[in-house]
């Protein structure tokens, strides 16, 4: 039989289609940076207002 012939063939019909990898994309190229928008202020921890922005169950059981 002829496996010999038949492997190779396959082995150059695959690699005529994936012979290659493609370029590596350098990390410089992936990532921007930019300033974050808004203010500081904006952030900026607020006693009074946060208790808004969490639940308490003892505060949801009247206790």
């Amino acid at each position: 039989m002829n496996t010999g012939t038949t492997t190779d063939s396959t082995t150059a019909a695959r690699q005529a289609r994936f012979g290659t990898l493609p370029e590596r994309i350098p990390y410089e190229d992936t990532v921007t940076e930019q300033p974050s928008p808004g203010s500081r202020a904006r952030h900026a921890h607020h006693p009074e207002g946060s208790w808004s922005h969490f639940s308490c169950l003892a505060l949801d059981l009247g206790l």
